[in-house]
Order: C-alpha cells, then sequence, then structure tokens
C-alpha cells in the first residue's frame, strides 16, 4: 500500500474507532473506493500498520480519561469507593468478549467475515441505536451500575465481534436500555474500550512477531500519531455533543451507510 493510503486509513480508524458508526464498514468503503485488489474482512494487508492503529486509538482513550483511569487505580484497595466500584464494573464487562472472541477465535473466525452480514449489521444496530437512545429512561447513575448492569452491557459487547455492528455504538445502546444517560452511556463504554482495544491489538502483535511480519518506520510511527490525535478529538467531540444532544445523527449515519453498502453488495460492484 502506498503511504498516503495506509495514513488515510489510520485517521479514519482513528475517528471512527470511538464513535458508535463501526470502524470496520467504513474501513472496507475506503478500501472500495480508493484501495486495490478484493476486500476481505478476515485479512490484514499490513498488520504492523493494524498493531499500529490500535495503539495509537488506546493511547487517546487513556489520554482523555486518564481522570478515571487514576481514580481506579488509586482506589483499588478501597472497596467502598467509586474509583473500585467503576473498576469491578469495567472488569466483569470485559469478561463476556475475551471469553467468547477466543473461542469464535478458535472455532471459525471466517463465519463472521461476510460484507453483506456487516452491511446489515451497520443498519440493523443504527436503528437499535436510535430505539435505545429515543425510548431508553435516564434514571440510573453510572456510579452506582450493579455488577448484572456490567455483565448486561458487557455480554452485547460480544455481538461487536461480527463486523458492523460497532463496539462503541452496541454497548452506548445497552446502557441507554439499562437507564444511564447519554454521557455516562458513552463513558462506560470508552472506558470498556481500553480492555477490547488492547486485546485486539495484543492479538494482532502476536501475529506479527510470529510470521516476523515487523516494519518499523516512518509510516508506522505516522499512523500511530495519527491514529491517536484522531482518536483524542473523536472522543472529545462527541462526549461534548452528547451533553447537549442525542444518538440520532449517529444513527441515521448509520442506517444511510448500510444501505449504502447494501447497494454496492447487491449490485455486484464490491
Amino acid at each position: 500500500m502506498a503511504l498516503h493510503y495506509l495514513l488515510f486509513l489510520a485517521i479514519i480508524q482513528g475517528l471512527t474507532e470511538f464513535l458508535p458508526v463501526s470502524s470496520s464498514g467504513h474501513l472496507v468503503l475506503t478500501h472500495a473506493l480508493f484501495g486495490e485488489g478484493s476486500i476481505d474482512l478476515c485479512w490484514n494487508a499490513n498488520r504492523m500498520l493494524d498493531v499500529a492503529v490500535h495503539v495509537g486509538t488506546l493511547l487517546a482513550v487513556i489520554a482523555y480519561f486518564w481522570r478515571d483511569l487514576w481514580g481506579m487505580a488509586s482506589h483499588v484497595h478501597q472497596p467502598n469507593s467509586d474509583g473500585f466500584h467503576m473498576l469491578r464494573n469495567v472488569i466483569i464487562a470485559s469478561i463476556p468478549v475475551i471469553l467468547i472472541g477466543f473461542i469464535i477465535n478458535k472455532i471459525e473466525p471466517s463465519l463472521l467475515c461476510m460484507l453483506e452480514v456487516m452491511a446489515w449489521m451497520m443498519l440493523i444496530f443504527g436503528i437499535v441505536l436510535w430505539v435505545a437512545d429515543k425510548f431508553g429512561k435516564t434514571n440510573k447513575k453510572l456510579e452506582r451500575m450493579t455488577a448484572l448492569q456490567a455483565f448486561w452491557i458487557g455480554l452485547s459487547q460480544s455481538i461487536a465481534l461480527i463486523p458492523g455492528t460497532s463496539r462503541s455504538g452496541i454497548t452506548m445502546a445497552t446502557a441507554r436500555f439499562l437507564g444511564f444517560n447519554r454521557v455516562d452511556a458513552a463513558r462506560f463504554s470508552l472506558l470498556l474500550s481500553i480492555i477490547a482495544i488492547a486485546g485486539a491489538g495484543t492479538l494482532n502483535a502476536y501475529s506479527v512477531f510470529k510470521i516476523g511480519d515487523l516494519e518499523f518506520g516512518l509510516s508506522i510511527g505516522l499512523a500511530i500519531l495519527l491514529s491517536f490525535i484522531t482518536g483524542w478529538i473523536s472522543i472529545a467531540v462527541m462526549m461534548k455533543w452528547l451533553k447537549r444532544f442525542s444518538f440520532t445523527p449517529f444513527a441515521i449515519y448509520r442506517v444511510i451507510l448500510g444501505v449504502v453498502l447494501l447497494y454496492f453488495i447487491y449490485s455486484g460492484k464490491f
């Protein structure tokens, strides 16, 4: 891949990783419009780029939520504190996707790599996000989230193993269904993303070292930097947006993009 195309993909990934719009759908559309060759959701043409982007987005969410992370770390020995409560819930919510992801990866990961499935998930869960935001009540506080509520959010995150679902989208929608406000739903989803991104990045890094596909250079460094900057900006903009407005624009955008992808798929252009 050309340097400019690799960096463009890093920007797209950074912008869409945390928004409830599915980063995989955007990468596929980008590849279709500007890339070369066939599209395969289960094949990564540049594994080091994928590792770099995971590093960049991980640093972005850590930088933005450093106060929350410090609160969890500094209260780890205080079971009655909000910080410990939050840490417990993040860990509980992370368990389902780790276990289910491991099982799927061992069985047949290619079953989740159909473009048609990805497009339908993009559309369907765009509607789910709208319904959850429209009809979900706001009567619970994040600091009082129960272990069971954290588990349900974590279990829903497992659905995002299917490309097109959007990890952030499904967890935010579930939190809204459970009665948490938009900002708290996004906050917990993004804190939850730290373990998810770190896990995915670790698996990709292991694959890189295993096959010897090492490629440290300017393009990788720039990919980390760009994904960090764009990731941080997307988090900041979304959190500010959700303080005043709803998830509706994201839901509408997802539905439109899903329809566009389905059109290209069924018309034989993919």
